[in-house]
């Protein structure tokens, strides 16, 4: 990459901390970062490590008890339901459990016409609308006339989790994150998700961050690598340099876990 790489989303001293005296939990202890445009960012840990709790701030969602969040050079600011809209408009996420993450009461046209509305397309004329939905399905391999009237929890997780995307399609934010995207469909159709939000990368500048326990997933897809344990960055740098050369020890049992075909499976750390 060149020297010209853009700055989108930095933090420094980062930390969430729940509840208070001896019942205290550091979900995310002082962690830094910097993700550039365009980067395709992993970050690694088991269950417990902190990666959802960071998504989560990252996303707004919920607030940092120290440290700060900038976004594109400037301190983040979302103090007012506004400004949250706004930078919603540029950072949006898609979910290890699509099925939580629609509201049962919409129909897909609704979920499909809200992303137009909220690119500021509300006065369009109908049949833009219409067309611009249908674009957004074919890119996911849907079709729009199957889906519309119908209700999200009448798709299958797989159509569910594509439909997500269709919505990032119309909503083209500039940083994605995905939490453990790919979890809930099988083998076939998680290679065609990736190859999607690869593509979605490529035609719009998109800077995908994968939240993920799958080192595999991580090698397969990332620029960069951060792996997480106990809320700190334990390891972080190209994926060949983490996952081929490990450091930690941390990252090296992360990496021994994935068995391997064609090796005799180590079942002793079990």
């Amino acid at each position: 990459m060149s020297n010209e790489r853009k700055l989108c989303l930095s933090g420094r001293g980062l930390t969430k901390e729940f509840g208070f005296g001896r019942t205290k939990t550091v979900a995310v202890d002082h962690v830094d970062f910097d993700f550039y445009q365009g980067e395709i960012i992993s970050i690694v840990g088991e269950s417990g490590s902190g990666k959802t709790t960071l998504a989560k701030m990252l996303l707004g969602l919920i607030n940092e008890t120290e440290g700060e969040i900038r976004f594109q050079g400037e301190k983040r600011d979302i103090s007012s339901h506004r400004k949250k809209k706004e930078y919603w408009k540029q950072i949006q996420a898609i979910f290890q459990d699509p099925f939580a993450s629609y509201n049962i009461f919409n129909k897909i046209d609704s979920v499909l016409l809200d992303c137009i509305n909220m690119r500021g397309g509300r006065n369009l004329p109908k049949a833009e609308k219409v067309a611009m939905m249908t674009e957004a399905c074919s890119f996911v391999n849907l079709k729009f006339e199957e889906l519309t009237n119908k209700y999200p929890f009448e798709l299958s997780g797989g159509q569910q989790q594509r439909l997500m995307i269709a919505r990032i399609f119309l909503l083209k934010p500039q940083i994605l994150l995905a939490d453990e995207p790919t979890s809930m469909i099988d083998a076939c159709s998680r290679a065609t998700i990736l190859d999607m939000l690869m593509q979605l990368r490529d035609e719009i500048g998109m800077t995908p961050i994968f939240i993920t326990h799958d080192i595999g997933l991580a090698y397969y897809v990332s620029d960069t690598v951060y792996i997480m344990e106990k809320g700190k960055f334990v390891e972080r740098g190209s994926a060949d340099q983490v996952i081929l050369h490990p450091q930690q020890p941390y990252t090296k049992r992360l990496i021994n876990d994935v068995p391997k075909i064609y090796e005799e499976w180590d079942l002793s750390t079990v």
